[in-house]
């Protein structure tokens, strides 16, 4: 390795950036330039990963594709590096590494068209060309603001298929980013997981040790470049080699013992009750606690302050008071009232008055999360104490065998309102066009374009007369589930539809993007077929993508939700493996996945198996009937139901019960099968990971394997599952095993079934070249090709891509922002 090339990257990381640069970009470009003094610069510059921080020397905020290019021909010019930020998780800090950081937050413009109708074998697109649509802001204000914050809008939008935010925070509040007319936050993926989530804390079990949180202990991590004039470099052979050895260092875990065991809110804890936790649900003050948490990610980065002290992503908590786990089916003497039983069918106990929960501390008015057998989705007005209720008893199956809601016959076009706690019903029509299409600005993140999508139905007809319904059926595009941002569409978005409809970069048509020469140019099959097949899987490392038209796909309802247990390193491996062989050979209509997430302390760690089938409830309910069927465990919350897709777009961030301003750590993998061996090393390793770790098993293939017009293999495509490690843990603690812990189930047990790397989308903080190498397999080599061709300088370095512009590995957290 050459000693000077660590001197090289400390230069470029002090390149002077004068009042005379300032000056030249902000007049070069019609959107907003800010500089790390600003006030709107923490809040524009933070990622989801509190441990990141930034040391750019602006902030640019475009208005269209004119500005990006602007904006990187500065950066060509100066030999600044620039780094894209839009507005999705962000834990690898990529999004925030350059010295120029591209927010696309103003770029928000979104359309939905219903396809065009064309004659077959003409060759012509049934969608609008984005040549032919208006440029991004065309209806805008044309320049942003100089001076005060973006501001949003509290009133109603009008409701139309096409919307622009001329000024939004790229921070907003959820309540901000959701119709009005939705009924439901961010974070309400099911009342009845959120109240089991907060509930008390569960008994202590036999046997089993607790789970323990972090400790505090020397970690691995990446060090604050010293600020060197170009004349301070000359004899600074030592710096050079402390900069190139300084990672060397192999990582130690120490031995834990009783003694020597913190608690994770310890470190940072500034008055109130000390219990520990790791996800913010605690009942109790701390100082990880969702009322603190605004202001945790500026006080441990030293942001300085901010115009706006709202958590940028705090649409990952409710906001709520906590409230109690409401009583379980199953309910012990004493527990409750005794519901009185009558002459049932074999196998059926029907219970006739079963008791609602307390109103004190309980679930929101209106919701029977308390009782599986009726489940989040049916609500039951507050005057109703009572209810007669089929349950069945039969060991194994937790949830009544019945076709409606409360019982009722279901008729088709129909579903229980899972958005509500009302007795009300979503009603559906059948979709009359078999996709859609939709145009948005890279400044959109996900939810914001499924919400708008499920605003703004398409036409359908009636199920039962064949009347036609006007914006009847809601349209979704497949990709990840929430929260990510616009990048994730070049990125191999994988989510709840994509067994049924491929993955993100299979469904996107043409894209708008500025190359590293700042030329702007629309992207598509037949004007630029090398770029299209490179793009889509490695978009970020060959441009700038402004605006995208992808497919979207009638969504009327999903019959979804979540199976909670308790883990137990005893019972787990055989629950995972019945998970496992009920859904062998499934349709590409069911997506499902297990996961094991630890803690907090005091709910110790669950297995929760998620499932989402797009079709009819009855087919859908066979694979619940085989899966609840397990009777290893009591099944703590079965909440399993017809709702909006929308709402389960919402459940997987409820689940992980991620915070943002955190540390964060991703590893993932591809795996072509899931042994016997693979289940319970997994199990015995994860109930040695500490608080904060959440592993997971998500059911891959189906129409996965379709598509090969692109640049990832058709190996990784044919594999079964996905496997990843998601880590978080407070600031403050720095526990080697947050990371050496994921690290060790992917380069053991997991490697021995894996298949190439992982989806792009599932890089993270400090992956190793050959690991990003491996995501695209055989076709690398030509991968490679096409960078040097297309951005021959490596201008967008701050993203996955594991090369130099003389094609050597880069230097490890070279294109990663430090994280002292």
């Amino acid at each position: 390795m050459d000693p000077l090339r660590p001197l090289e990257l400390k230069l470029k990381l002090i390149q002077p950036f004068s009042d005379e640069h300032f000056n030249e970009l902000a007049l070069s470009i019609r959107g907003r330039v800010l500089r790390p003094g600003d006030v709107e610069y923490p809040e524009r510059s933070r990622t989801f990963n509190g441990k990141l921080k930034p040391r750019a020397r602006a902030l640019v905020s475009p208005l269209d594709a004119d500005d990006v290019s602007a904006a990187i021909k500065f950066c060509a010019k100066y030999g600044f590096s620039p780094s894209v930020r839009a507005g999705g998780y962000g834990i690898a800090g990529w999004a925030v590494a350059g010295d120029i950081i591209i927010d696309m937050s103003m770029m928000t413009d979104i359309d939905l068209e219903p396809p065009l109708s064309v004659a077959e074998g003409s060759g012509d697109t049934d969608w609008t060309r984005l040549r032919d649509m208006p440029p991004l802001g065309s209806k805008g204000k044309g320049r942003a603001p100089a001076s005060p914050p973006p501001t949003v809008s509290s009133d109603v939008p009008h409701r139309s298929n096409k919307r622009r935010r001329d000024e939004r925070s790229p921070s907003e509040e959820p309540e901000q980013a959701t119709s009005p007319t939705a009924g439901d936050s961010f974070y309400g993926g099911s009342t009845a997981v959120a109240s089991f989530l907060r509930g008390p804390p569960l008994p202590p079990e036999p046997g089993e040790t607790p789970r323990q949180p972090p400790t505090n202990r020397q970690r691995l991590h990446s060090p604050e470049p010293e600020e060197l004039s170009a004349e301070g470099l000359e004899g600074s052979s030592a710096t050079a080699t402390g900069v190139q050895h300084s990672h060397a260092a192999p990582l130690s875990v120490l031995p834990l013992s009783e003694s020597t065991r913190q608690l994770s809110g310890e470190s940072t804890s500034s008055g109130g009750s000390s219990r520990p936790s790791a996800f913010g649900f605690e009942t109790h003050a701390s100082q990880s606690s969702d009322t603190t948490a605004a202001a945790s990610p500026s006080d441990d980065n030293d942001r300085g302050s901010t115009a706006d002290t709202r958590e940028p992503f705090a649409y990952m908590s409710s906001g709520n008071a906590s409230t109690p786990r409401l009583p379980m089916f199953g309910l012990s003497a004493g527990q409750g009232s005794t519901p009185t039983v009558s002459t049932a069918p074999p196998g059926v106990t029907f219970v006739q008055n079963w008791p609602m929960p307390p109103s004190a501390g309980g679930a929101p008015a209106g919701v029977a999360a308390w009782n599986p057998a009726i489940g989040p989705g049916f609500g039951i007005p507050p005057s109703l104490t009572s209810l007669p209720m089929p349950l069945s008893m039969t060991p194994g199956q937790p949830f009544p065998p019945i076709s409606g809601a409360l019982g009722l016959p279901s008729l088709f076009g129909v579903a229980s309102d899972a958005r509500t706690g009302n007795l009300g019903t979503v009603q559906y029509s059948k979709p009359v066009h078999p996709h859609a299409y939709v145009t948005f600005g890279a400044g959109m993140r996900q939810r914001e374009i499924d919400q708008y999508t499920a605003d703004h139905p398409l036409v359908g007809t009636n199920t039962v007369t064949g009347d036609r319904e006007e914006a009847s059926v809601p349209y979704h595009i497949p990709m990840s589930a929430h929260p990510v941002g616009s990048s994730i569409m070049l990125l191999a978005g994988f989510g709840f539809i994509s067994r049924l409809y491929g993955l993100s970069i299979d469904n996107v048509v043409e894209v708008e993007m500025v190359l590293a020469d700042g030329r702007i140019v629309v992207v598509n099959a037949e004007e630029d077929p090398e770029l299209w097949w490179a793009i889509r899987g490695a978009g970020p490392a060959f441009g700038i993508a402004t605006r995208y038209k992808v497919r979207a796909f009638p969504v009327p309802v999903v019959f979804a939700g979540n199976l909670i247990y308790r883990f137990h390193r005893a019972t787990a491996p055989s629950l995972i493996k019945h998970f496992r062989d009920c859904i062998k050979n499934a349709p590409r209509e069911l997506y499902a996945n297990v996961l094991l997430t630890a803690g907090p302390a005091d709910k110790d760690s669950l297995v929760v198996i998620q499932m989402c089938y797009v079709g009819p409830r009855e087919k859908g309910m066979e694979y619940l009937q085989a899966i609840s069927s397990w009777d290893g465990e009591r099944c703590l919350l079965n909440e399993v139901n017809e709702k909006s897709f929308l709402k389960q777009q919402d459940s997987v961030a409820q689940v992980l019960r991620g915070k943002a301003g955190r540390q964060w750590f991703l590893r993932s993998a591809l795996i072509t099968t899931l042994p016997d061996e693979v289940i319970n090393r997994t199990v015995l390793e994860f109930a040695d990971t500490p608080i904060g770790c959440t592993w997971l098993f998500e059911l891959a293939g189906g129409a996965i394997g379709d598509f090969e017009d692109n640049c990832l293999p058709k190996e990784q495509r044919e594999a079964t599952w996905t496997v990843a490690a998601f880590h978080q843990w407070d600031m403050g603690i720095d526990d080697p095993r947050c990371i050496t812990t994921a690290e060790q189930w992917m380069d053991g047990t997991i490697k021995q079934v894996a298949v190439g790397g992982p989806y792009p989308t599932f890089l993270g903080r400090h992956e190793s070249p050959s690991r990003t190498m491996a995501c695209y397999g055989k076709n690398w080599d030509r991968l490679a090709a096409l960078k040097r061709k297309y951005d021959p300088n490596c201008l967008f370095k701050n993203n996955f891509w594991p090369l130099d512009k003389n094609g050597q590995p880069v230097e490890f957290l070279a294109n990663e922002p430090p994280s002292p």
